[in-house]
């Protein structure tokens, strides 16, 4: 198949009402970043020394890297699988993660006390092997490079053939057609390495965000602490792929006004138990054998939250995409994977800043209104830009008629 899917920019007014609400939603989470930009972190979020990390981590950055794993598990299957039929998909999900990291950085520049010191672990001399918050911010760089290079097919469809400038910028259409012409092809005959890449450095930095609170046996909840959190980070994030790819497909379609690719979607699904059943098969195992269990029922928060995004938000959509039935409605699948989608989210969000017990700390920590503003505005602001993305480059796939 050609690296040119049937794809096509959207044609569809832009500023909707639900745009337009986005947009304040941007604008007035974007003034708190600002203001926390001028006056320090002090100022908009209720961090303190015990707490370091709360929903800015937990959420925009944790919860981003595991929830732009579609990119990396459509790629997977669709170019190194070459599952064909799954080709569909493979560009939105690459929007989505290239999208995700990139408002991941964004993020944790607020999270920084000196943000403008964000670009040091790019210079040799400030690098520390010894660190997994280096290995992490290293991958994630490289690997927003590599999104970025497999975006670029996608730029140069959207072109090629129909560069028109006017007056005498007009001599330099050819010049510039020739050239995306070229790149087109030099990167599609090279586009292999890069999905290599992306899936291994995915790999890398998924897992060690499970790294970081190992170091912390004695001041994480018993239920949340493990040897294997690299594993869990991993796994998890690796189950979430396709359900974030349903999630985001049905959204899109219901939001445009099209029919959800539930020819593509539904098979799509099939996958999501074995990966999900494995991640469920190495927690329960994993409480077994440390005997952690003993604590689901003591009824603190850190149990209920276990019970909530375990429970109810990992096991019963697994249950849930078991079922032929469940797959094959629009309404049904959504609902697991939204359950999933939103189980993950919590997971990572228990895991940075309700699990942690800091043994000194004088009151627990609780986001404060300028925390959820931030939040909110970045993520109204990423499905603005997605918008407007799809509405210039041929990211979905084009109507039927079209194709």
């Amino acid at each position: 198949m050609s690296s040119h899917e049937h794809a096509a920019p959207l044609d569809k007014r832009f500023f909707t009402t639900g745009v337009k609400i986005l947009i304040a939603l941007m604008i007035t989470g974007l003034g708190f970043g600002l203001y926390r930009m001028i006056f320090g972190l002090g100022s908009v979020t209720n961090l303190t020394d015990q707490y370091p990390w709360g929903l800015w981590i937990g959420v925009d950055v944790a919860s981003g890297v595991a929830l732009a794993a579609g990119g990396f598990t459509s790629a997977f299957l669709a170019h190194i699988f070459h599952r064909e039929h799954y080709h569909a998909i493979v560009r939105p999900a690459l929007l989505t993660a290239m999208l995700g990291y990139t408002f991941v950085g964004i993020g944790l520049m607020f999270d920084l006390g000196r943000w403008y010191n964000i670009w040091h672990p790019a210079l040799p001399m400030m690098w520390q092997g010894n660190s997994v918050l280096f290995e992490v911010g290293m991958c994630v760089m490289v690997y927003v490079s590599v999104l970025y290079f497999e975006f670029i097919p996608i730029v140069t469809e959207r072109f090629m053939g129909r560069v028109n400038l006017p007056g005498i910028l007009s001599l330099l259409n050819e010049p510039i057609d020739a050239t995306l012409r070229v790149i087109d092809t030099v990167s599609g005959k090279i586009m292999f390495l890069f999905v290599i890449a992306g899936v291994v450095l995915s790999c890398l930095h998924q897992s060690s965000l499970g790294t970081l609170m190992v170091i912390a046996p004695y001041k994480m909840h018993p239920l949340y602490w493990s040897l294997l959190s690299p594993l869990f980070f991993l796994f998890s994030a690796i189950a979430v792929g396709y359900p974030m790819v349903i999630f985001e497909s049905i959204i899109a379609s219901k939001s445009f006004g099209r029919e959800p690719e539930m020819h593509i979607l539904t098979p799509l699904a099939k996958f999501t138990p074995y990966l999900l059943g494995v991640y469920i098969a190495l927690k329960i195992g994993d409480m077994i054998y440390r005997g952690s269990y003993v604590y689901l029922l003591e009824g603190s928060i850190q149990s209920w939250m276990f019970w909530f995004e375990f429970g109810l938000l990992t096991v019963v959509p697994f249950l849930m995409f078991l079922s032929s039935r469940v797959r094959q409605s629009a309404g049904w699948l959504f609902t697991a994977a939204i359950m999933y989608v939103v189980g993950v989210l919590v997971n990572r969000a228990t895991v940075f800043f309700v699990a942690y017990q800091p043994p000194f700390a004088e009151k627990a920590y609780f986001p404060a209104i300028g925390e959820f503003a931030l939040t909110i505005g970045l993520v109204s602001t990423l499905m603005l830009v997605y918008r407007a993305i799809v509405t210039i480059f041929p990211v979905l796939p084009a109507p039927e008629e079209e194709c």
